[in-house]
């Protein structure tokens, strides 16, 4: 039967880059012994204020139709936590609320790229930016991340892509899969280079409160004068261990919400009200997790760090923010792929190849640092002996 082209633009995409975790999910069902550090998922269930929040709001009623928008109530306590924490005035019809910050991407690219234009996009990447670009019909142009640069976003590697069909650049701030936070003096140098080229900055900043001690969080939305042509997206999955409830939000100019609004109604008219009041209480009173969270995967990070460089030949980029490391094999005379098939069969470990992020991290694999410390040693002393015997199996 005939299909659409999307489908065809989107056929590759989705699962099959996630076939080492659904292969380890299934040797976990079989009754394998397999530590789990593929999927990026908060290492605390939701906090019990919240979940009280959305029973109330159930039982009180908030189950009908929404505003297309958004919640006023919700949209409010983001305009006031944003005007806060960006140093500049939001109101709530800055703000257009979707169920999670993918969805709020994939509206935000169809408002902004389409057939004909370039979007611009940091290699190694999330696993489904490549598909909310293709999806707009679109060619994503790869900017390399440079491990030398701490896999920080350069204008110079920008500028050296940027061409008359660039409509957008997707950044990413703390990044996802590498860990990096874009300084101020980055992010300056990148929206010039969107004033100068006029294009879009679409800024993915849903780590944002999972910032590592000693690092600082910039956000584009800082800075009046790129205000013009600055959309950012963020959640409470992840600042909130909330990933299921699908509560997310895009900010960005007045002009640009209201014209995205009737795009954001056909996909799902508003988001769930009961959802909303509670997201209305996180966004309002912060997250009563994300201290914890932050302070665990940093140790976790630097006990992977100090184990694979003094015990193995691995090396390990040491993150800045986030749920994730990443790991570079090379040593092993492995690509990531061959090496994270080899450490499921041989070693009792599940890590995502780099290659899953994008074709800048051939030879790395990303490790999830959200288990528990207790599967964190055991994954760790797995991996120390496999990497080991891969080195005497060589030598």
């Amino acid at each position: 039967m005939k299909m659409t082209a999307i489908t065809e633009r989107l056929s590759g995409l989705g699962g099959s880059k996630w076939e080492v975790h659904i292969k380890a999910r299934k040797l976990v069902a079989s009754g394998a012994d397999i530590v789990e550090m593929t999927i990026g998922e908060p290492d605390v269930p939701l906090p019990a204020e919240l979940a009280d929040a959305a029973a109330a709001a159930i039982r009180s009623g908030r189950t009908g139709y929404s505003d297309g928008r958004g919640e006023i109530n919700l949209r409010k306590s983001l305009a006031e936590r944003y005007s806060v924490s960006r140093d500049r005035p939001f109101g709530p019809e800055n703000f257009l609320c979707f169920p999670g910050t993918q969805t709020a991407l994939f509206a935000v690219l169809l408002g902004v790229a389409q057939e004909g234009d370039d979007v611009l996009v940091g290699d190694p990447m999330y696993a489904t930016y490549e598909g909310v670009v293709r999806a707009t019909g679109a060619d994503m142009v790869p900017v390399p991340l440079r491990p030398e640069h701490g896999f920080r976003m350069q204008a110079d590697d920008i500028a050296a892509r940027i061409t008359p069909k660039t409509s957008a650049l997707l950044l990413t701030t703390p990044h996802n899969p590498t860990g990096s936070v874009l300084t101020k003096k980055d992010i300056e140098s990148i929206c010039s280079l969107a004033v100068e080229h006029d294009f879009w900055i679409i800024s993915d900043e849903v780590y944002e409160h999972l910032i590592f001690e000693g690092t600082n969080f910039v956000s584009p939305l800082w800075f009046p004068a790129f205000a013009d042509r600055v959309v950012a997206v963020s959640s409470i999955s992840k600042s909130h261990a909330a990933p299921g409830f699908r509560s997310g939000w895009c900010v960005g100019p007045q002009a640009f919400c209201d014209r995205l609004l009737p795009l954001a109604e056909t996909m799902l008219f508003g988001n769930q009200p009961f959802i909303a009041d509670m997201t209305e209480m996180a966004v309002r009173d912060g997250s009563s997790v994300a201290e914890g969270m932050c302070h665990r995967f940093a140790a976790r990070a630097a006990l992977l760090a100090d184990r694979l460089e003094q015990e193995t030949g691995l090396k390990v980029h040491r993150p800045e923010a986030g749920m994730f490391a990443l790991v570079n094999v090379a040593t092993t005379g492995m690509d990531g792929e061959s090496y994270a098939m080899d450490l499921l069969a041989n070693g009792g470990v599940a890590v995502m190849p780099g290659t899953s992020f994008g074709k800048g991290l051939g030879s790395w694999v990303r490790v999830a640092l959200t288990i528990s410390d207790a599967d964190f040693e055991t994954a760790l002393d797995r991996i120390v002996h496999h990497a080991n015997a891969l080195t005497r199996k060589s030598a």
